[in-house]
């Protein structure tokens, strides 16, 4: 799965409507990442989690979608997440199977 690459690359997450920005940045700068073939990852909080992602919808609608698997403090999560961009701008939901949920906004990061 070839991911594009108005999508790829690393984010800075910026805001999260669950979490203030202390704990977006608890251990290290909130940031997700999405590579092209598909993987991803991302981290905040003491939340560190492997990505699958894929595209969904149509060119007019299409989003990244992505399920999830990784550790919060020491504990097992997964769950499901997606996410729009437009331009540098990254706008999504992430939620936690059987846990909390968040919409979240990011920033690419320059290379």
């Amino acid at each position: 799965m070839k991911i594009k690459s108005a999508y790829t690359g690393k984010w800075r997450i910026t805001e999260m409507s669950m979490w203030d920005r202390d704990f977006i940045d608890l251990v290290a700068p909130g940031h997700l990442t999405v590579n092209r073939n598909g993987t991803g990852a991302f981290a905040f909080g003491a939340i560190e989690a492997q990505m699958d992602c894929r595209i969904e919808g149509s060119a007019a609608q299409e989003r990244l979608a992505f399920s999830f698997v990784g550790f919060d403090e020491g504990d097992e999560v997964s769950g499901r997440g997606w996410a729009v961009v437009d331009g540098n701008s990254m706008e999504g939901w992430l939620g936690f199977h059987l846990g909390d949920e968040s919409t979240f906004k990011g920033k690419k990061k320059a290379k």
